[in-house]
C-alpha cells in the first residue's frame, strides 16, 4: 500500500523553537515501506516500486504497518554517500543486486509510522507518532530509527555543518500528516561554496557550463547551473558572451573562460563535478 509522503519546503536558516522537533537530514533518497499480508513493498516517493533493489530491506518483524523514511548508503570510512545509494538504486540485473545487498547493504532511517497494527496514524500529531514509532522494534539490522532533537534546531545545525552533512530537518510537533508539501516540515541545507569559471552556454533550453581550476590553474569540467539565474544575470551575461565566444558543438557555445561565479551547492562528487549547483553571484 502506497501512501504519498509529506514533502519538505525550505527555511533559509537554521532557527531553534520550543514547537519543533529537529532532525538530520539524511542524505539518500525517500523510501516509504509497507507490510500488508506479510509481504514488503518499497515505495520512492514517486511511487514507484524498488522492492528489487533492497532485498536487505524485505525481512521485518512486523506486519500491516507503514513508515516513512530514508534509504541511505555508506562508504568505506562510514560516512553517508549519496552515489552510492543512486548507483544501487539504478541495479537492475538480480544477480548484481545480491552481491550488492551482501556486500554493501544499504540502510534504512526511519522517522515516521503512517499505519501500525492496522491503524491509520496520520491524523495524529508528530509527537505522538514519534512515541510510536519509538517503542517499534523492526527486527531488522539495516533499519533504525532518525535521532531527534527537541527545541534546539541551531545546536543541531552546526553539529552537521561541523561534520559537513547534508543539513537539518524541522517538524512542527503538532503536524498531521499530510500527502503533499507543507511548511509544517522544513529542509535547512548546509550549503557548500565555490568559484567557478563559467566556460559556455546550451543552445537549447538554458544552461551554464562551469569549470573549476585544479592543481596549476588547470581547469576542469564541473558541471551545468541552470539554478538561480535572475534576469538580470541573463542580461548581464548576455552583453558579453559574443566576445568571448571560442567555438561550438551540437549542444553548446564555449566561451574563454573569463567570467567567474559564486555557486552554493550541496557538495563535490567523485567526479568533481557540482551537485545541485545554484548560482548566486558573479566574481571579479
Amino acid at each position: 500500500m502506497f501512501i504519498s509522503p509529506m514533502l519538505l519546503e525550505t527555511a533559509k536558516h537554521p532557527f531553534s523553537n520550543e514547537h519543533y522537533l529537529f532532525e538530520p537530514k539524511i542524505d539518500g533518497h525517500r523510501l516509504v515501506l509497507s507490510r500488508q499480508g506479510g509481504q514488503t513493498r518499497l515505495y520512492t516517493r514517486h511511487h514507484n516500486d524498488c522492492t528489487f533493489q533492497y532485498p536487505e530491506l524485505n525481512p521485518i518483524a512486523l506486519d500491516d504497518v507503514i513508515l516513512d523514511g530514508e534509504v541511505a548508503a555508506t562508504d568505506a570510512s562510514g560516512a553517508i554517500d549519496f552515489e552510492a545509494v543512486m548507483e544501487r538504486f539504478a541495479l537492475r540485473r538480480a544477480d548484481k543486486v545480491r552481491r550488492a545487498a551482501a556486500e554493501r547493504p544499504v540502510n534504512y532511517i526511519v522517522f515516521d509510522v503512517l499505519r501500525y497494527n492496522g491503524v491509520d496514524l496520520r491524523g495524529l500529531p508528530l509527537y505522538r507518532r514519534k512515541e510510536i514509532l519509538a517503542g517499534i522494534d523492526f527486527g531488522n539490522p539495516y533499519m533504525a530509527k532518525v535521532p531527534v532533537v527537541p527545541k534546539e534546531g541551531e545546536r543541531l545545525f552546526e553539529q552537521i555543518a561541523a561534520r559537513q552533512l547534508e543539513g537539518i530537518v524541522a517538524k512542527r510537533m503538532d503536524s498531521v500528516y499530510v500527502g503533499h508539501r507543507s511548511e509544517a516540515w522544513l529542509k535547512i541545507i548546509n550549503w557548500q561554496y565555490a568559484e567557478v569559471y563559467l566556460t559556455g552556454y546550451k543552445k537549447e533550453g538554458f544552461g551554464w557550463l562551469a569549470a573549476s581550476a585544479g592543481p596549476g590553474g588547470i581547469l576542469k569540467p564541473a558541471g551545468l547551473i541552470e539554478l538561480g539565474i535572475t534576469p538580470k544575470h541573463r542580461t548581464a551575461f548576455n552583453g558579453v558572451r559574443d566576445q568571448l565566444q571560442t567555438g561550438e558543438d551540437g549542444e553548446f557555445v564555449y566561451l574563454e573562460p573569463k567570467l567567474k561565479a559564486k555557486v552554493k551547492m550541496r557538495n563535490w562528487t567523485r567526479a568533481g563535478l557540482l551537485r545541485s549547483p545554484v548560482f548566486m553571484e558573479f566574481c571579479r
